[in-house]
């Protein structure tokens, strides 16, 4: 019979490949409207000077991560196999944690001030509004291969730290008048620097966290549905016959000579199921129905 999982896993791959591929292909779309326009009289930082920008650098990041799963998805696609390396979830985290916050300024922000119209027209209808929100779902619901521990998770503010860090020292202690940047952002001359740090960090945290969440709980959501689709396909059947059957379909339906075990799947199946073996056993049984 044909694999209960296979299908699931392929639109999963699917799914993540044009989120991921409509994403960066957003931010190439944004950058390059704000490299070619030297001029803008709404903001200063166009041409060259727009790597200034915390939206065009987090954008830049996102589409980054966002590339480096494609060929990951493209051999799901072609395999069956949906699996990501947990150093690009955990990239791709830190990517979509900085756009995030970048598309709650805008929102919150710098909407309110300069005009929603302003904010979310032009190259900013892309960097500000498209690219943040395709990485959020795309991360959250399709991206569902790793969960992300919380030592994992404080990574993402590394990259809003650093830029802090940057700004401030570009904007205040050099100034717009020695060659330093203006407050474009308005965080250190509208409202006391305090202040500004006061709401964006943990507005970060709060960011990471809820992203942390949303893709666990998703991730976790898709492993013990393949986990179900193996025990109603093989309804009635003694576990280890579940594993056995799984890793005969597996050979028989993926065209690759590459074994890999599905150990989360596996862990699901035998969480809560009363046999009495555990995880390593069925690691062995999976292995050696594969080589038979």
């Amino acid at each position: 019979m044909k694999d209960p999982a296979i299908r699931s896993n392929r639109m999963q791959c699917l799914f993540a490949l044009i989120g991921a591929g409509v994403a960066a292909a957003c931010v190439c779309i944004g950058v390059t409207m704000n490299l070619v326009t030297l001029y803008d009289e709404n903001f200063d930082h166009m041409g060259i000077r727009t790597f200034c920008m915390f939206t065009v650098d987090s954008n830049i990041l996102a589409a980054l991560s966002m590339l480096m799963c494609i060929p990951y998805t493209v051999d799901g696609l072609r395999t069956g196999y949906y699996h990501l390396p947990d150093w690009v979830v955990v990239l791709m985290h830190i990517a979509v944690t900085a756009v995030s916050l970048t598309f709650l300024v805008s929102l919150c922000i710098l909407a309110p001030v300069k005009g929603f119209v302003l904010i979310f027209t032009g190259s900013r209808f892309f960097l500000h509004g498209v690219c943040p929100v395709l990485c959020i779902v795309t991360f959250c619901c399709f991206i569902n291969s790793h969960i992300i521990r919380m030592w994992e998770a404080l990574l993402a503010l590394i990259p809003v730290a650093a830029y802090a860090a940057v700004y401030v020292v570009m904007v205040v202690v050099i100034g717009e008048d020695n060659g330093g940047w203006n407050d474009f952002y308005g965080f250190a001359t509208r409202v006391p620097i305090w202040v500004s740090a006061a709401v964006i960090l943990p507005l970060t945290f709060a960011i990471v966290m809820l992203l942390r969440l949303g893709h666990n709980k998703c991730c976790q959501s898709r492993r013990k549905k393949d986990a179900a689709l193996y025990k109603e396909a093989y309804g009635g059947a003694d576990l280890k016959q579940v594993v056995e059957n799984m890793a005969r379909s597996h050979k028989k339906e993926l065209k690759t000579n590459n074994i890999v075990i599905p150990a989360q799947t596996i862990g699901y199946m035998i969480q809560g199921s009363g046999e009495e073996f555990d995880c390593n056993e069925g690691y062995r049984l999976y292995l050696e129905a594969y080589l038979k």
